[in-house]
């Protein structure tokens, strides 16, 4: 059984990590990009960086990998070993000693301050790990930020949902693009609009195609496997006929193209998944994913 408070007082021991150079000097491109997101219309940034931006400049990137020696990297592998494996950020307390001059390389360093533990929280059981990070310019320390994470064990999942007696379920929109698509999941196909033209696959329907502007097209039946892309848990506003909270998956299909439709089950990304088809009424069937008990 893992120690935690060990590990973690292991952990503080090294003190902060080797200093993480930026990738990419303060620039005038991504502050400008940083402006727009935010919708910050100020004139003053084109010498000097909005302080707020201080953690972009040294993100690792999409495919980034924490080091070996980076605190909060080493207190999630061994959170994740003892079986708090969800985690959610909590809050994030910033310092800036000075704006940051376009020009200027940064480099970050981080160390663990505090882990506290173990809290029930509404999440379930699970540790508050807190960090520090210090960015500097060369020997100067220009920033620092406090943050913190819940690493918690998901609380025990509720009884499978059920729709409420009586409830009516919000009804898809059918029409000429999207009839055979309802007409195959009564029938228990999972149907995918093919190009009459060049054999494009696409969905949602429509009816012209964007590669060639065919406008005869017919369709595919998938095999109804596919892995979860992305996905959201919906628990606000309450829908008619369902009870929160649902998950909504959009599950890529074996054969190439994305549909979005409700997920039974805890879910994650590039988790494979099946097809199921629950009836709502003689007319209505409608297509849902569940994990593949072979995957």
């Amino acid at each position: 059984m893992i120690d935690i408070e060990k590990e973690a007082a292991r952990v503080a021991e090294q003190g902060e990590s080797a200093p993480r150079l930026a990738r990419d000097p303060v620039n005038l491109p991504m502050i400008r990009n940083w402006l727009e997101a935010l919708g910050d219309e100020h004139p003053g940034y084109t010498e000097v960086a909005p302080p707020a931006m201080v953690q972009v400049w040294t993100m690792a990137g999409l495919r980034g990998q924490r080091s070996p020696d980076d605190p909060l990297g080493q207190m999630m592998a061994i959170l994740d070993e003892a079986g708090y494996t969800s985690v959610v950020a909590t809050n994030s307390d910033q310092t800036y000693h000075r704006y940051l001059g376009v020009g200027e390389q940064l480099s970050v360093t981080t160390s663990l301050e505090d882990v506290t533990g173990p809290k029930r929280t509404g999440l379930g059981e699970g540790w508050f790990v807190t960090t520090r990070s210090t960015w500097w310019v060369g020997d100067e320390a220009v920033a620092e930020m406090r943050f913190r994470v819940l690493k918690f064990k998901p609380a025990r999942k509720p009884e499978p949902r059920r729709r409420e007696p009586g409830a009516q379920a919000i009804r898809p929109s059918v029409n000429r693009d999207t009839e055979y698509f309802w007409e195959g999941t009564r029938q228990g196909e999972l149907r995918i609009q093919r190009c009459g033209g060049c054999g494009l696959l696409r969905h949602p329907p429509g009816p012209m195609c964007p590669e060639c502007g065919a406008t005869k097209p017919t369709y595919l039946v998938s095999d109804g496997y596919g892995v979860v892309y992305s996905y959201v848990v919906h628990h606000h506003p309450q829908v008619p006929g369902k009870q929160t909270p649902f998950v909504i998956a959009l599950v890529e299909l074996d054969e190439g193209v994305r549909m979005l439709g409700e997920l039974d089950g805890e879910p994650s990304i590039g988790q494979r998944v099946e097809v199921v088809f629950t009836e709502i009424d003689d007319e209505l069937t409608m297509p849902s994913w569940r994990p593949r008990a072979d995957r």
